[in-house]
């Protein structure tokens, strides 16, 4: 893990297509991030990907006993990035 230290206004690039921008810090515990990148790059927040990934795996099992399908193929399918 890459640990950078950013003011408000800074920027991180990353592969040259993705651009996070600082735009808010210091209230709580909390700091604003924007993100700039194309269209076809998925962003989700990680609490998001694991509660869809815990509904799925719920959902798997009730309806076909143990799960036949791996958790990423799971949370793939939730985001609409099956078969990609």
């Amino acid at each position: 893990m890459l640990v950078l230290t950013r003011k408000i206004g800074e920027k991180i690039v990353i592969g040259g297509n993705i651009t996070l921008t600082i735009l808010d810090g210091g209230r709580g515990e909390g700091v604003r991030i924007g993100i700039d990148a194309p269209r076809e790059v998925s962003i989700h927040r990680s609490e998001v990907v694991d509660a869809v990934s815990a509904s799925n795996l719920a959902a798997v099992k009730e309806s076909t006993g143990p799960a036949a399908e791996t958790s990423e193929q799971l949370i793939l399918a939730a985001l609409g990035l099956a078969g990609s």
